[in-house]
């Protein structure tokens, strides 16, 4: 069992999930219940897989939750291009939270395979 607290990557995708949280604000108010819902739902889900992980019984129930944790990485990265693609979110608005969210995944594979040793 494992502190997610004191997990850097479990940090820093609360991190991620702040920043995303306030991307969604530009987002159309029509977008609400679809899309923005779908986007605070993936980036929720990242630390949330981490901690659930972190409190199982082994690694390798560990490394599946962060296998989820990483599954949820990318569904977030899909809706926050989808958004670009839309017009509803801009270049500008995208890339930083791209970069953070590809920064994050690597950093999640190399603790999993950390783990599995």
């Amino acid at each position: 069992m494992h502190d997610f607290r004191k997990l850097n990557i479990w940090n820093d995708a609360m991190d991620l999930a702040v920043n995303v949280y306030q991307l969604t604000n530009e987002l159309p108010s029509e977008e609400i219940y679809n899309l923005s819902h779908q986007i605070k739902k993936s980036v929720v889900s990242i630390p949330s897989n981490i901690a659930e992980g972190a409190g199982r019984n082994s690694n390798n129930e560990f490394n599946q939750f962060l296998g989820f944790a990483t599954g949820s990485s990318y569904e977030l990265e899909t809706q926050v291009l989808l958004s670009e693609r839309l017009n509803f979110l801009s270049k500008e608005e995208v890339n930083p939270i791209i970069e953070e969210l590809h920064s994050l995944q690597k950093r999640i594979y190399n603790f999993k395979k950390f783990i599995k040793k």
